[in-house]
């Protein structure tokens, strides 16, 4: 394993691994866990169901406009401080929300405790790259597997808590995750500043330079429709499933098959994706899984819908795919960090046009034609730009003014030289 920079030794990245990953079961507990009680909520606080969509569309709006402060944050502050601040934000957003009486502070709660998964989305593949240089597929791995439980376990154990503790059960639904929470933030607290300071930044990108790097331009776009696939797939084939004859029960159920299949997948395509010979056979791959997946769905929803949802979450192996490579793509733990924020904050505004318009689509045609051919129009873009992406070069390379394709610092991989164990 490459040895990274400063007195992070033995202990010091047992430490800091167990952090990354206690981190990231938090990334989605504070967003999945409101749709199972999303009725409750609505009565408990007096709102319409279009005030109860906002409160739907707030995680993907806080993700992109928060996300952004992330660099800016690490680079005043120590790692440790920054991430341990958020996760306390969280904590108390969370326990806000689930004590608030009015809209409005349960407006305030959620942005607060989206501030955890926010600043962790686009921190911990810098993280990751600084510290594990040579392990990026396996902390990846590990750290995405620990989001798809946390937030699995929000979305399944949401409505059992409510429904044990009865009237009002869902401020406890809520507000129940604070917990893991304030566990994840202690850790950062003891993880030791490194010594000399910060490490040169000379090498390091701005943000803005980015949006003149073709890859990082389509490394947004790819994200963005993944995630548009991910939340009409979380957001409306219940319904979709519902409308073609199918129980609610059953609905939840498929959901669950999707749900599921995702975690042991977030655990191998990043140590798959690592491997540059493997990256275009794994995108393949995965538009293969979605396009035989929402055609399934199209064509035969109530023939072997188990397998059409277990088909679109093999697809969805893309998110793990995309976090890797927000890795492999830059020289340095600074513009990694920098790159993430501006994949996940311009993805994330992107992704949340998908699902409204499926909506606007299926309030103004009654059907879910729309849905379709959003889903499978996405297909087709995330294949173009998958291509790109899936180059093996540096973002700073295409900038104006880049120094040689084959200079790279100590310690960093070049994209073609990636552990073979990843």
């Amino acid at each position: 394993m490459t040895t990274p920079a400063g007195p992070a030794r033995g202990q010091g990245l047992v430490l800091i691994g167990t952090a990354i990953v206690l981190t990231g079961f938090n990334l989605r507990t504070a967003v999945n866990s409101i749709g199972p009680v999303l009725e409750e909520l609505e009565a408990g606080l007096g709102i319409s169901s279009g005030l109860a969509g906002l409160v739907t569309t707030m995680p993907v709006l806080c993700f992109a406009a928060i996300g952004f402060a992330g660099p800016p944050l690490a680079a005043r502050y120590r790692d440790g401080h920054v991430l341990a601040g958020a996760l306390l934000t969280m904590a108390g957003g969370l326990l806000l929300r689930a004590a608030a009486d009015a809209f409005w502070l349960f407006l305030v709660g959620t942005v607060l405790a989206m501030v955890g998964g926010a600043l962790g989305n686009v921190l911990l593949p810098g993280l990751v790259r600084r510290y594990f240089p040579g392990r990026t597929g396996l902390l990846v791995g590990a750290y995405g597997v620990a989001m798809a439980a946390g937030g699995a376990l929000a979305g399944i154990a949401a409505a059992p808590i409510a429904a044990a503790v009865g009237e009002g059960g869902w401020r406890w639904a809520l507000g129940i995750w604070a917990v893991p929470a304030l566990l994840a933030a202690v850790p950062w607290l003891a993880v030791p500043a490194r010594r000399g300071g910060r490490p040169a930044t000379a090498d390091a990108v701005g943000m803005r330079s980015l949006t003149r790097s073709p890859t990082a331009v389509a490394m947004a776009v790819f994200f963005g429709v993944q995630a548009m696939q991910a939340y009409v797939i979380i957001g409306w084939t219940p319904q979709y499933l519902r409308d073609a004859g199918l129980s609610a029960a059953a609905a939840g159920l498929l959901l669950g098959v999707n749900t599921v299949v995702v975690i042991p997948l977030n655990a191998v395509v990043p140590a798959l994706t690592v491997r540059p010979h493997l990256q275009r056979p794994l995108l393949v791959a995965f538009m293969a899984c979605y396009v035989a997946g929402w055609s399934g769905l199209m064509l035969a929803p109530r023939t072997v819908p188990w397998l059409w949802m277990g088909l679109l979450a093999l697809g969805m192996g893309t998110f793990a795919m995309v976090l890797t490579l927000i890795g492999l793509r830059a020289r340095t733990p600074e513009t990694t960090a920098a790159l993430s924020t501006v994949v996940q904050g311009w993805g994330y505004v992107l992704s949340g046009a998908g699902p409204l318009l499926v909506g606007v689509l299926r309030g103004s045609s009654g059907g879910y034609t729309g849905m379709f051919v959003i889903a499978l129009a996405g297909v087709a873009v995330l294949s173009v730009t998958g291509w790109v992406v899936t180059r093996e070069r540096f973002v700073e390379d295409e900038l104006p003014g880049a120094a040689p394709a084959d200079r790279a610092p100590a310690g960093v991989t070049a994209p073609g030289a990636a552990s073979p164990r990843g």
